[in-house]
């Protein structure tokens, strides 16, 4: 596991990637970001030793080294999922990279469906808590304590100083920026009735398919990690409507300018 990663890293310091403060995981449908870094060089997914290689058309399989107000950053243009048939170690792979590159700190953004109907399409969500549904763990392997420590604390698996700062810069530019409770589950499939009523009692207030495999590596790194989802369809079981996945991307789209503001002055602050 350690040669291959050094190997990635060796790789992409070779191309040009220097030692980023900052790393971003871009979800869904949310890459406008991007045309407000200073790009310094980019590399395709596919070129990387040991990388996956996205496989969802909307995840455009790149990874991008520049300048965002100030930060040197390395973002991720399209994740890797469970559902694509790759495995924890997998979906994490890059986040261990990042760090090796340098990072301090981790940002991650999703595309999710809202539980608590008090959340509307087109909001921001801060995600506060998890819970895994994933039926697995990105630490549950041999050798992960030649990595970090096996049993990770994660009675605060998102940094209270980031996500303050997230709130903070939400009223000072008046976005309505919820805080709740991300539920991560396995897809593609998207929820069926009975799912959402499960997903509700148990406490979540949105649900996707990603972020929390990167968040449990990030805490088992030491690296402090802050997340938003942007809330691209509802799940009201009694008055379930059928959601096309195009109709998702259209709702990221109109939602993403904002969450581009919150990391912009996040970043700004750090």
């Amino acid at each position: 596991m350690t040669d291959r990663i050094n190997e990635s890293v060796d790789f992409l310091k070779a191309k040009g990637f220097g030692k980023p403060e900052v790393g971003i995981i871009l979800g869904t449908g949310l890459g406008q970001l991007l045309d407000h870094i200073e790009i310094e060089i980019e590399t395709s997914y596919n070129h990387i030793p040991y990388f996956p290689t996205a496989t969802v058309e909307f995840h455009k399989g790149k990874l991008i080294f520049g300048k965002l107000e100030g930060k040197k950053v390395v973002v991720m243009q399209g994740r890797f999922h469970l559902y694509e048939g790759y495995n924890l170690f997998d979906v994490t792979y890059p986040v261990r990279v990042m760090k090796r590159l340098g990072i301090e700190r981790l940002l991650v953004s999703n595309a999710s469906g809202a539980i608590n109907l008090d959340f509307k399409k087109g909001e921001l969500m801060l995600i506060d808590d998890h819970i895994n549904l994933l039926g697995g763990s990105p630490l549950a392997m041999h050798g992960v304590e030649r990595l970090g420590e096996r049993f990770v604390d994660m009675s605060e698996p998102y940094d209270a100083e980031m996500n303050q700062l997230f709130q903070e810069a939400a009223s000072d530019l008046g976005i309505k920026l919820h805080k709740g409770v991300y539920a991560s589950v396995l897809g593609p499939q998207l929820e069926t009735r009975a799912e959402y009523r499960y997903l509700k009692i148990i406490g979540a207030d949105a649900v996707g398919m990603s972020t929390v495999p990167e968040v449990i590596v990030a805490r088992h790194l030491g690296i402090p990690v802050s997340a938003i989802s942007v809330i691209t369809d509802q799940g009201d079981p009694d008055n379930l409507e059928k959601v096309d996945i195009q109709d998702i991307l259209a709702m990221a789209a109109k939602a993403e300018p904002d969450m581009v503001k919150l990391f912009k002055n996040l970043l700004q602050k750090l």
